[in-house]
């Protein structure tokens, strides 16, 4: 089964927790254990176990992520060159790591597949790497675009928090006028808008706004989670009826609402509340063709913040055990493993 999961802040990880994606995870883990010794203190805010590496993608079948390009809110110049530098990290990877290819196009994206399907072992799969801005404030403004796009940047989330764009997590608001002048630039291009992370004003003002490609590459139920990160049973069915998918996250505390203050040696999070939101979006939109995922894996939580079943990314795969086991034909599971988010990029992609 080839494997796409639409949310993973690779770039970040490498760049700011010296995370090298080459190794394997336990190669990771034993070099953080190190420093954390060495230190005495904690390398990050907490409990965050690795979850991403190359060779775990390659071994649980993850052909495709959707790599983002992320930057904490800072000074405008900061965010920039920080924004440019995760570009040009994964220009090298492609480069530098065998098999690693950046996806820009139809053409790569239907070659990765038959080269995919044509891999020998595992550790010969190659993985590839469509490119997505979480938060545009990197751009210095929409004119800089065209040359992102250029260098193969496909997808835009506006929002984080609140950013020089748009209203979002927890900041209230509407697209700012250089906001609106992206989304214009976004269509101009046939880019795809990511409103993950958007504020209700700034989705409602975007949908009516741009025609191109929408989706949500890492967004949960509100209806199960409440909060304003999390998507409405009507923004669920916009996003629907202009025919995007809706990756779900794999973080607990988007899963249980009260995952914080529960006790988890008696009510662990499992797969289980994975499908229950998979489940939510299919009873929204009346197909499962909208539903895949987006796990965000290593963005701000790490192993000891997912559901008991997974240790790492090659465990996304057990998930389609636990869609069939809750009543999901064949199709539909391989629909949200990966298919849905391919036949979107199929039309949303430039062909060559």
């Amino acid at each position: 089964m080839f494997i796409v999961d639409a949310h993973e802040d690779i770039a970040m990880n490498v760049l700011s927790h010296g995370r090298d994606i080459r190794r394997p995870i336990a190669y990771i883990r034993r070099r953080e254990d190190e420093i954390l010794a060495a230190r005495g203190c904690p390398l990050m805010d907490g409990p965050d176990l690795a979850m991403l590496s190359l060779p775990e993608h390659r071994s649980g079948g993850v052909g495709l992520v959707f790599a983002t390009i992320f930057t904490l809110p800072a000074a405008l110049e900061t965010v920039v060159a920080k924004g440019l530098e995760q570009m040009r990290y994964y220009a090298s990877l492609s480069e530098e790591e065998p098999g690693v290819r950046i996806i820009s196009s139809r053409s790569q994206l239907n070659a990765l597949q038959e080269d995919w399907g044509r891999a020998e072992t595992p550790d010969a799969r190659p993985v590839g790497m469509v490119l997505l801005m979480e938060g545009a404030d990197p751009l210095r403004d929409p004119s800089s675009l065209a040359e992102w796009y250029r260098q193969g940047l496909r997808i835009i989330g506006p929002s984080w928090h609140g950013t020089r764009y748009a209203g979002g997590t927890g900041a209230p608001g509407p697209l700012t006028d250089l906001g609106r002048e992206l989304l214009s630039e976004m269509e101009r291009l046939n880019m795809v808008l990511d409103i993950s992370h958007m504020s209700e004003e700034s989705f409602w003002e975007s949908m009516e706004r741009f025609h191109g490609t929408v989706i949500a590459s890492h967004s949960n139920c509100r209806s199960l989670v409440p909060g304003d990160r999390h998507l409405t049973d009507e923004m669920i069915a916009a996003i629907a009826e202009r025919g995007g998918v809706i990756g779900t996250v794999m973080a607990n505390r988007f899963l249980v609402a009260d995952w914080e203050q529960r006790d988890s040696t008696v009510a662990p999070v499992t797969l289980a509340d994975v499908v229950r939101h998979i489940d939510h979006i299919r009873e929204a939109t009346g197909t499962t063709l909208h539903c895949g995922i987006g796990s965000d894996f290593d963005g701000g939580f790490g192993v000891e913040s997912t559901p008991v079943e997974l240790d790492s990314v090659a465990d996304l795969s057990l998930l389609s055990a636990a869609l069939a086991q809750a009543g999901y034909g064949e199709a539909e599971v391989d629909g949200i493993m990966g298919a849905n988010w391919l036949r979107l990029l199929e039309r949303a992609l430039p062909v060559s």
